[in-house]
């Protein structure tokens, strides 16, 4: 059996994932504030992952979600500036 998962969060953490989920113009954090709040309810990393947003999401995703929430905060889930696919050709500066 898998190891289960606890997630503390203080009041006012659980008012911010919930203004956070409800509202903020980014839907990847909005998913993840989900997920944080979903798994601090009780739930299961597995049962998260695969039935408890509206895309599946393997466990381990949903757990880095987790570490980063509690290590930086909501801007622990901030895309990092470089990351993806580099261009291949650069056009010349006009």
């Amino acid at each position: 059996m898998p190891k289960r998962i606890r997630v503390e969060v203080s009041a006012a953490q659980r008012e911010e994932l919930e203004r956070v989920r409800d509202r903020h113009p980014q839907a990847y954090v909005r998913e993840r504030a989900a997920a944080v709040l979903k798994v601090a309810e009780g739930a299961t990393l597995t049962e998260v992952g695969e039935r408890g947003l509206l895309k599946r999401h393997e466990p381990e995703t949903v757990h880095g979600w987790i570490t980063a929430y509690l290590r930086h905060g909501v801007a622990g889930w901030k895309i990092k500036p470089g990351r993806g696919r580099k261009p291949v050709f650069f056009p010349p500066e006009l």
